[in-house]
């Protein structure tokens, strides 16, 4: 797995194929493994999924790991790979990051996709009582949820429509074994943009919603999915129907929201025919 220094710190990336650079960015609490049974499936271009700053095998510098300090670090690995040209894939946070990369770097994006990703500020009043108040325990809480791996663990067990095997959330656990590691999965999960805060990520998401918007000319994929989505409601679809440019809407079966542990040959085999029927 390639390291590349990226500012004060490192970020590695697993990489496979050649041609144009198809990047996958995954989300919280995830990394590149996420994507072990999706690569495979697409078939044709450089496929690059580097782990987060703060996650995977990437270095853990000592930054709070808001969504412009994750902006910065990956700004800065695009461009020590000189990536150009660029399809982007991203799941949770990393399709967030997908987007803004994209709208801030409108002449180096060929086509995006995305799915259970943060596209447009979250209405409270649209959510659950249970999910209102797993995240009003999350705001709260802090540094008492650093002290045991539930939030990385409860991703696999129950983010998923069947728990992983143990092998596999080992992995997933493996970059978090203490407090201070776990910082940037705690960070993510205070940032949810509910209710109009952190003020500084709805400011980026309306940006890149307004980017999505007008650029017609790059094509766009939202992968859905049935059971138990978090972000990607049938609602939110809909929203993403009347204003994502060029969108094409592709649903994948059932799954929960680590969709790519429950639907990989789906998701993988989406991406592969829509990047065919576009060229990409």
């Amino acid at each position: 797995m390639p390291e590349t220094p990226v500012l004060d710190s490192t970020i590695h990336h697993a990489e496979t194929g050649s041609g144009r650079p198809f990047v996958f960015l995954h989300g919280n609490p995830a990394s590149s493994f996420m994507w072990r049974n999706v690569l495979p499936r697409i078939g044709r271009g450089r496929l690059i999924a580097p782990d987060l700053i703060g996650m995977g095998r990437s270095g853990k510098p000592d930054v709070d790991y808001s969504l412009a300090d994750h902006a910065r670090y990956l700004d800065a690995w695009f461009d020590a790979l000189g990536l150009d040209d660029v399809v982007l894939v991203g799941h949770d946070w990393g399709g967030t990051l997908a987007c803004d990369w994209a709208a801030r770097h409108p002449e180096r994006v060929r086509g995006i996709a995305v799915f259970e990703a943060i596209v447009k500020p979250i209405d409270s009043s649209g959510i659950s009582p249970q999910a209102r108040a797993r995240g009003e325990m999350i705001r709260t809480r802090g540094a008492e949820l650093l002290e045991s791996d539930l939030l990385i663990r409860s991703a696999y067990t129950g983010g998923v429509l069947t728990p992983v095997a143990d092998d596999v959330l080992a992995e997933y656990l493996r970059p978090f074994p203490s407090p201070r590691e776990r910082r940037p999965v705690l960070a993510w999960a205070q940032q949810l943009p509910i209710d109009g805060e952190p003020a500084e990520v709805i400011a980026r998401i309306e940006a890149f919603d307004a980017w999505l918007a007008e650029s017609t000319e790059v094509p766009k994929l939202l992968l859905t999915f049935d059971g138990s989505p978090t972000l990607l409601s049938p609602e939110m679809a809909e929203w993403c129907a009347a204003n994502v440019a060029s969108v094409e809407i592709v649903p994948c079966g059932a799954a929960g929201h680590h969709a790519a542990e429950d639907r990989p040959t789906e998701i993988g085999d989406a991406i592969a025919a829509w990047a065919e029927r576009h060229d990409l």
